[in-house]
């Protein structure tokens, strides 16, 4: 059974009291969730991006339409679930998907033991006239508050990406548990972004973010995550500036980027082995 989410509030609050921040990553497979779990992460979130991240793939495959996202996260509920032993699983489900069974869905999802959602894949990285059309034609960033909500009515935990201090509201509003500061498309390695705003940026806009969801409900938790925030020393950067955030989440920073390291490395410690031949 998944930790209800009364318990991991609860949990989440004592940490925060003493000053430790909450810890989200992604998992995009098994090996990464175990992996994370063994590190002592606060809470995990599979997602459709996770497989094509750890495929090699941008995580902006997750946004195209390479395959139906909540059915993969259905997929992929079998691998990681059964990788870990006690730390909290999310789901990420497309709230605008139009075939999608909504209440349906979260009850499916709550029965395979995952503990809450988050909103992914979102509108919220879309931009300019096709994000426009997007919200003209009943496909907006408001479907993904509503996902929130009928989450929360499940007593789901529910951790959305919120992009902007109005978003960061209105999900607060629906019954947000953790909003997550999203920065955009993680940056380093072999497939992050290359244009991305500056760590000062995100100060400023993590901040805006707290502010706009703490002024709306006081017990709301705050995460950063994405753009410039890629690793470990990042993430201190902002918490050190903007003090009523609550923590990191990271998906390309927690799984890709120390993957592609460490076999990277490992390969060159192999590849520089000598024969000794007489």
């Amino acid at each position: 059974m998944a930790e209800t989410r009364g318990s991991i509030l609860a949990r989440f609050r004592q940490q925060v009291a003493v000053g430790r921040p909450i810890v989200g990553g992604g998992a995009g497979t098994g090996i990464s969730a175990k992996c994370e779990e063994a590190g002592g992460i606060d809470l995990i979130v599979i997602y459709n991006s996770g497989r094509f991240r750890m495929a090699g793939r941008g995580s902006l495959s997750g946004m195209m339409p390479y395959g139906n996202a909540n059915q993969i996260v259905k997929e992929m509920a079998f691998e990681v679930l059964t990788a870990v032993s006690r730390t909290p699983v999310l789901a990420g489900v497309c709230g605008t998907d139009p075939f999608l069974i909504r209440d349906f869905f979260l009850q499916e999802l709550k029965a395979l033991g995952f503990a809450g959602v988050q909103n992914f894949p979102t509108v919220g990285l879309i931009d300019g006239t096709f994000r426009q059309g997007l919200e003209e034609t009943g496909m907006g960033y408001g479907l993904e508050v509503d996902l929130v909500k009928a989450a929360r009515d499940l007593d789901l935990l529910t951790t959305p990406y919120a992009f902007t201090p109005d978003e960061a509201q209105a999900m607060t509003r629906a019954g947000a548990d953790i909003v997550v500061a999203h920065m955009g498309l993680t940056t380093n390695g072999s497939i992050g972004a290359k244009t991305a705003k500056t760590l000062d940026d995100s100060v400023r806009l993590v901040f805006a973010i707290t502010l706009a969801a703490k002024s709306t409900r006081d017990d709301v938790f705050v995460l950063c995550h994405g753009g410039p925030i890629a690793m470990p020393a990042d993430a201190q950067y902002i918490l050190d500036r903007v003090p009523d955030c609550d923590g990191f989440y990271g998906a390309s920073s927690m799984e890709r980027l120390p993957t592609e390291v460490a076999i990277t490395q490992q390969t060159r410690d192999f590849t520089s082995l000598q024969l000794r031949r007489k």
